[in-house]
């Protein structure tokens, strides 16, 4: 095994003593990384004396570095990253708290302009990464003179500051989907909620996925298996930049040069040249043909499959996420239910299943049955509703039935498809892996209910002691994990997060009435049932492969029988429900990332809720904004290749389609099959991502596809299999400066030029920029379908 490499340095100096939460270490001030190691060896010895616990030493665990072939999560966790920490460092000063706070606020922002582009992407966590630690080296030349000097900085900026601001900013950044119907209802139904009671919707139904999924994190999080693909670029970055410097030098010399290449490189393909968002040869060479267009543009929202089109623009390749850290199992099954897909939406399309060919090929929006193929006319929505926003069924008798895109359609079926699939799955295969989220339902625990002691919350159920003998001796445990139980990191008790799950659904409980959602208590109750069911499932199947499941259509399904002949119940059902999940989701990720980066839990827990509550409330003022400005771009059937409204409007049109459900969706209705096939193939559970890419491809910007699968297989086929010393040292750190050097040139791009200030500046129209749907052309030059204007 190679050997372990040194700790990073305490670099504390003399002055007050730093910031310290209740209950947690504080930092004694040693002087140098020598002295730290010492104190660290005593702590580790004076455990071991006590015969009653096991030893641990997480030096055994290390592996860094080695030449082998990764086969498990352990190998990549032990590989990838260092298993050592230095305890004696605090991540509770005044200058991370500032830089959590400015970033969440920043972030929300940011992602929130990104909903509303043509392709949805993800604010990166790497880009935050890179940001904060550019501004906590910055403050650190404060100079220490005085105590307001010792203040602002109390010593150099350290890994554990820079994980808090990290996890803070992450929370931050994402988007809430109560902006979604806040939005719907302004653009949709004329609607404007008080801004008090949006804002704690938007708070209460972050919080609410945070209590839940804090309480299974010890299921979620602290085992090994549970990976969380997602963060090992993050984690590799943060370490590179706070080891010491003589072992990592070629390492920040190599993700520099590669994030200022793409911070270069990135203005050509998304300002000058945008023909490299998705080059198609075949619509180059043949121009005149919707159906070259159907299948091979896709360089801007709503176009085409994208089939064989190449993107040189890495944020479409990664607007999932970098393709370098999915598993090889995940990229393999998304593979096949890609083709399948381009196969599923020409075939119903050009087969002209339920009059296909009379609407859109690709759109999210309701049609009237007025519509042919050279007219498309969208339903009239407001000509159905009544005065209290509720399906009229006699306005919809004379009006008739919407009708939807075929792709749409195939999109529904096959998300159903992927959800049951999923389900049995975990049920099957990862069964062991979840079976204890469902213990508080065994006898014994029931029974202790009844126990007076039950309801003193504020007592410790388990001493220290015991907690950390149980954790040593689970050889299912993270030896991440492990490594701070061991250094004495105190966990957080269960009711802390419990109490927020309480405040937060009492709020979410207030803000019913207060947004006259028209769902009822009841309704309420069971959307939030129905997250954390779902968490517990989909939690553990994005740790485990990285793969993420869209739950929001079977929910609004869900909803549209619950509470037939009412959209905006429907959707706020589905903003508890489906919100839930995503955020439960992205609340564990972090979770996560704070253990591979050994931040204590009580940080974590503190640098989550704040930044939760920050994003929250920018992501609604933004989103005002940007309605605001975008009004009619946001309801137009493509948008442009800058602003899109897709999100809401397929949020908007499930909403209002299962809410006439009877008459759309039921057996003899006109697309019955979306809901039966649900149960046709609820045993096909082994190829349930491939359910579900199956629709990928019903929305937004599909040129890049190809080059995503070409990158993935790239680094985790071959690299991964043929050349293991590469794949360990470079291939996350890759992924970080890609993902970095490009989030950075476009967040600038995004205010500089494409009018997230409010004026956009076009680049001259030129052979690679021939001015896009604004000129009445596709980017790519296959044939603009001039009814899609």
């Amino acid at each position: 095994m190679a050997a372990a490499e040194p700790r990073e340095a305490a670099r504390t100096e003399s002055g007050p003593d730093v910031m310290s939460f209740p209950g947690e270490k504080q930092n004694p001030k040693v002087q140098d990384e020598e002295h730290a190691i010492t104190n660290e060896k005593a702590a580790i010895q004076k455990d071991a004396s006590n015969i009653d616990l096991p030893t641990y030493d997480a030096r055994e665990e290390d592996h860094f570095g080695e030449k082998e072939v990764i086969t498990d999560a352990k190998g990549l966790i032990t590989h990838v990253l260092h298993v050592d920490d230095n305890p004696s460092l605090s991540p509770w000063t005044f200058r991370a708290l500032f830089l959590g706070s400015g970033l969440a606020i920043f972030a929300a922002v940011l992602q929130t302009i990104y909903y509303f582009k043509p392709q949805a992407i993800y604010v990166s966590v790497v880009f935050l990464t890179v940001i904060a630690y550019i501004l906590g080296e910055i403050l650190a030349y404060i100079p220490r003179l005085g105590p307001v000097g010792r203040f602002l900085n109390p010593f150099p900026f350290n890994s554990k500051e820079h994980a808090f601001i990290v996890v803070m900013a992450s929370s931050g950044a994402t988007t809430a989907v109560a902006t979604e119907i806040l939005a719907a209802q302004r653009l949709y139904y004329d609607m404007e909620p008080n801004t008090g009671a949006a804002i704690f919707l938007v708070i209460s139904s972050q919080l609410l996925a945070y209590g839940i999924a804090g309480l299974l994190r010890s299921i979620l999080v602290q085992p090994t298996k549970m990976l969380w693909p997602i963060n090992l670029p993050v984690n590799s970055l943060m370490e590179t930049l706070h080891r010491d410097r003589t072992e990592t030098s070629r390492r920040v010399k190599v993700f520099l040069t590669i994030f200022l290449v793409m911070f270069c490189y990135e203005i050509i393909p998304e300002w000058i040249f945008p023909l490299l968002q998705g080059v198609s040869i075949f619509c180059l060479v043949h121009q005149n043909s919707l159906v070259f267009t159907n299948l091979f543009g896709g360089s801007q929202g709503n176009e085409g499959l994208g089939f064989l089109s190449v993107s040189f623009d890495w944020q479409y390749i990664a607007f999932l996420g970098s393709p370098l850290w999915v598993p090889l199992y995940t990229l393999t099954n998304s593979c096949i239910g890609y083709l399948l897909c381009i196969v599923l939406f020409m075939g119903l399309y050009y087969g002209n299943v339920w009059e296909s060919q009379n609407f859109p090929f690709m759109s999210q929006l309701l049609y009237d049955g007025s519509s042919n193929s050279t007219n498309f006319v969208t339903y009239n929505l407001t000509q159905i509703l009544t005065p209290e926003h509720t399906i009229n069924s006699t306005a919809v008798e004379a009006a008739g039935v919407p009708h939807m895109t075929a792709t749409y359609i195939a999109y529904l079926i096959t998300t159903n498809m992927g959800i049951t699939a999923a389900l049995v799955h975990m049920l099957l295969w990862n069964y062991d892996d979840i079976k204890d989220g469902w213990s508080f339902l065994a006898p014994h625990n029931l029974k202790r209910v009844l126990d007076p002691s039950f309801w003193r919350f504020w007592e410790a159920r388990e001493s220290q002691e015991d907690y950390k003998r149980r954790v040593l001796a689970d050889p299912d445990k993270d030896p991440h994990y492990k490594l701070m139980v061991q250094n004495g990191y105190r966990e957080v008790q269960q009711w802390w997060y419990f109490g927020v799950l309480v405040v937060a659904f009492a709020l979410g409980m207030g803000t019913l009435y207060g947004t006259n959602s028209t769902l009822p208590w009841w309704g309420f109750i069971l959307a939030n049932l129905f997250a954390a069911i779902f968490i517990l499932f989909f939690g553990a199947q994005m740790g485990i492969t990285g793969f993420q499941f869209n739950q929001q259509p079977i929910l609004q399904m869900l909803a549209g029988y619950i509470h037939p002949g009412k959209p905006l119940a429907n959707m706020y059902f589905t903003v508890f429900g489906f919100n839930g999940v995503q955020q439960g989701q992205w609340l564990l990720r972090d979770l996560k990332l704070a253990q591979l980066a050994h931040l204590s839990p009580r940080s974590t827990f503190c640098a989550q809720m704040l930044g939760t509550i920050i994003g929250a409330i920018f992501d609604y003022i933004m989103m005002q904004s940007i309605v605001d400005s975008q009004f009619e771009v946001l309801t137009s059937i493509e948008g442009s290749n800058v602003w899109s409204g897709q999100n809401v409007q397929q949020y908007n049109t499930l909403a209002l389609a299962w809410s006439m459900a009877s008459d759309m969706f039921s057996v003899g209705a006109r697309y019955q099959k979306t809901k039966i096939r649900v149960f046709k193939y609820i045993n096909l559970s082994i190829i349930l991502m491939m359910q579900w890419y199956m629709g990928w491809l019903f929305v937004g910007v599909n040129s890049s596809i190809l080059s995503y699968f070409a990158a993935g297989f790239f680094a985790q086929l071959y690299l991964r299999r043929y050349k293991p010393e590469w794949f360990v040292k470079w291939n996350y750190l890759t992924s970080a400066a890609l993902d970095g050097g490009t989030q950075v040139l476009v967040f600038i791009l995004s205010f500089a030029v494409f009018g997230g200030s409010g004026t956009a500046h076009s680049f001259p129209t030129w052979a690679g920029n021939n001015g896009g749907i604004g000129a009445g052309r596709n980017i790519d030059y296959c044939m603009f379908n001039p009814a899609n204007a």
